[in-house]
């Protein structure tokens, strides 16, 4: 193989048609990538989990139908990962707790442990315990 002292060899491809989102690993697929699947031989389990942060060698993406009807070889397991950052719709009381949480955040503290009954202000009779910005609380009683 030569090299040119023209400078470096030009791409096949203009990058202007390559496209950056990552697509189906499936042959003659071309739907965009939903998931990775990954093998783990020493377990013979077959993982399909949230699509990865960057291609890998050895994982393959895939499109939501082709993950849907993925099935594994014979006495392998198939192990499907939720994906626990995927947004779900909201119910009620989840946007009803959220309106409380930004109304008693909004309140002074003062007046929030007058509200509250509370001796001392900032003390919560429903926080067990505090670390940094994140606080424990108890269950309400039913």
């Amino acid at each position: 193989m030569q090299l040119s002292r023209r400078g470096p060899l030009k791409s096949a491809v203009p990058s202007n048609i390559v496209s950056p989102v990552r697509r189906c690993s499936r042959t003659a697929c071309g739907r965009p990538a939903v998931a990775t699947l990954t093998y783990v031989y020493a377990d013979s389990t077959a993982v399909l989990g949230p699509l990865a942060t960057y291609a890998e060698p050895h994982c393959y993406d895939l499109c939501a139908e082709h993950g849907e009807r993925l099935t594994a070889p014979r006495g392998w397991e198939v192990v499907r990962l939720t994906d626990g950052s995927a947004p779900t719709r909201p119910s009620g009381d989840d946007l009803e707790a959220l309106a409380n949480a930004v109304r008693e955040a909004a309140r002074p503290q003062e007046r929030a442990a007058e509200a509250g009954g509370k001796g001392a202000p900032g003390a919560d009779p429903m926080e067990v315990g505090r670390r940094g910005h994140l606080r424990v609380l108890r269950s309400p009683e039913p």
